[in-house]
């Protein structure tokens, strides 16, 4: 495999034209994440007592111990099937077309995150790429109300990708909800093709200096209990879970600074909150 030229990568505002690359590739990060949830779920001694509860109850209506012992699991998953992509952000399988339609509203005025592998030559080919994306835009503003795509935009937050050559490599997302003085970073994927790469760690980075350059001190990132990849790269980039404190575990966060994880079925946490103070 050819090894990945990080200088040739551009990280830039998601566009119109990415949305359908965007939602394939965080179909594609997602994949495992969702079953690897609902089985931490499916093991929590709570859960487990509640199904054994419920099965004993079939078991008098029933008359079958098969049935009445799976059926209770197969509502289970089934039900949190259908809520999980919508109740934890960070793997945001479903969000809809309009979320992202709201997320590139404005992509051609943002300058570009910052990319400490670029040379010039990188920056000659950036002006001519968007020379044909006024035409893009006019289109869009011809199908679509202004002021709803920025009422959209507060909701849908900011998506960055890593382009090379028109491809869109990874993608690293702002939460349009974070609170003031902070950036929530919800999702970051990368093809599967990329990753080992130092491209998730350039897109964290670059996404980092911008909020830096506004004000924000810290930054929150949402990842995945059963992730225990996510939370070693995200400790290699200088962040400590929510409560550590200069390696110390245990020392409560302020409460003004303290970030509620996503929460599942019968309130379990389903996200480990990591921080970095910038």
């Amino acid at each position: 495999m050819v090894r990945l030229d990080l200088g040739d990568v551009l990280l830039r505002r998601m566009q119109e034209k990415d949305i359908e690359a965007v939602k394939a590739l965080i179909k594609e990060g997602c994949e495992g994440t969702e079953n690897r949830l609902i089985l931490y779920l499916l093991t929590r001694p709570l859960a487990l007592l509640m199904l054994a509860i419920l099965s004993s109850i079939l078991r008098c209506v029933l008359h079958s111990f098969i049935l009445a012992l799976v059926s209770p699991v197969f509502i289970f998953i089934i039900y949190l099937k259908l809520t999980i992509p919508r109740s934890v952000g960070i793997l945001g399988s479903s969000r809809p077309y309009w979320d992202y339609m709201g997320s590139s509203y404005q992509a051609d005025t943002e300058p570009d995150l910052p990319n400490p592998h670029s040379g010039r030559a990188r920056l000659e080919k950036t002006r001519r790429r968007k020379k044909p994306k006024e035409k893009d835009k006019t289109h869009e503003r011809e199908q679509v109300d202004e002021d709803e795509l920025k009422e959209r935009a507060k909701v849908a937050g900011e998506v960055w990708v890593a382009d090379s050559d028109g491809e869109v490599m990874g993608c690293v997302a702002r939460d349009g909800w974070s609170r003031d003085g902070v950036c929530r970073i919800c999702r970051l994927v990368v093809q599967s093709w990329y990753r080992r790469e130092g491209l998730g760690r350039l897109l964290v980075q670059g996404l980092e200096s911008r909020t830096k350059q506004g004000g924000i001190q810290r930054v929150y990132a949402h990842v995945p209990i059963p992730s225990k990849v996510g939370e070693a790269f995200f400790r290699r980039l200088g962040y400590r879970l929510q409560g550590e404190t200069e390696g110390t575990t245990g020392e409560e966060e302020e409460e003004d600074d303290y970030e509620e994880p996503e929460k599942g079925w019968l309130g379990f946490p389903l996200t480990k909150v990591f921080v970095k103070d910038l």
